[in-house]
């Protein structure tokens, strides 16, 4: 179920952004952290380069003018208690987490001091951004790891514990590039969420509320199967071919909306689509 609370927003990113040119999508997260008052804090724990990725990320938030930027490096479960770390959190305006390994993330930093400094402050108004692994732990239950380029079956994809900013949804980052509209609806059928978001390279969902608002060169690609009328998930085999019926999918570029609660797209002028293609 998604809840509404007017304070939270999620920058959520198909990875491979822009830090060199414009930033649209970077930019846009320091916008909403606090423009030149943002008090950034990069969350490292996805990657084993800690230091190398967060120093490329100092630079492009201090370029972009954020006031304060700073590393949280997590290596282990002990680190998620340190009180610097937890003392930087509570201050943030902006917390961003890097690419890596999504798996790392949650080994790390779920159920610790940490997670939930960084839920009371998301809670606050705090925003929450990520990239590739870091988009990939949004929801409660995120795509640890799976096969690209392939047709749905079950065996396709290790589901696992997301981090909870975004409850009841499937997130699938290097969407297109990597061919992984197999791989989402695999995970949706799986799991009991009744929508699934892909989001290209470069391209990001922005969450406010209860809407999200779409940026970037890329798409996000939306399949809902809240109104499927039919899936053959209990009568197959792991290694057998998943089917769907009645699904709903929605391909949305750069400043279109969705809204979460109707599940319905809102075109550029603003009226809602009620027009979708099954899959």
């Amino acid at each position: 179920m998604i809840e509404s609370n007017p304070k939270r927003q999620l920058v959520i990113i198909g990875g491979a952004e822009d830090k060199e040119g414009d930033c649209q999508i970077l930019r846009e997260f320091v916008r909403r952290a606090g423009g030149t008052k943002a008090n950034i804090v990069i969350m490292t724990a996805a990657t084993e380069l800690p230091r190398e990725v967060g120093e490329n990320y100092i630079r492009v938030f201090e370029r972009l003018g954020a006031e304060h930027v700073r590393i949280v490096d997590t290596e282990t479960r002990d680190d998620a208690s340190s009180s610097t770390a937890l003392k930087a959190i509570e201050n943030a305006t902006g917390i961003f987490f890097t690419g890596g390994d999504q798996a790392r993330i949650t080994s790390i930093l779920k159920d610790t001091d940490i997670d939930a400094a960084i839920h009371k402050r998301y809670a606050e108004g705090a925003v929450i951004a990520g990239t590739s692994a870091g988009a990939a732990v949004m929801p409660d239950k995120m795509i640890v790891e799976g096969d690209s380029q392939t047709h749905p079956r079950i065996e396709t994809v290790e589901m696992g514990p997301g981090m909870a900013f975004l409850p009841g949804v499937v997130i699938d980052q290097h969407f297109s590039q990597r061919g992984r509209l197999g791989r989402l609806i695999s995970a949706l059928v799986l799991e009991p969420a009744v929508l699934g978001f892909g989001i290209d390279e470069n391209t990001a969902m922005v969450v406010t509320d209860s809407q999200i608002e779409v940026i970037g060169e890329g798409a996000v690609t939306i399949v809902d199967e809240s109104d499927a009328t039919y899936n053959n998930v209990g009568e197959i085999l792991k290694d057998e071919s998943l089917a769907i019926c009645g699904a709903k999918l929605h391909i949305l570029p750069h400043g279109y909306k969705f809204d979460l609660k109707t599940r319905q797209p809102i075109l550029n002028n603003g009226s809602v689509a009620n027009v979708s293609v099954g899959v």
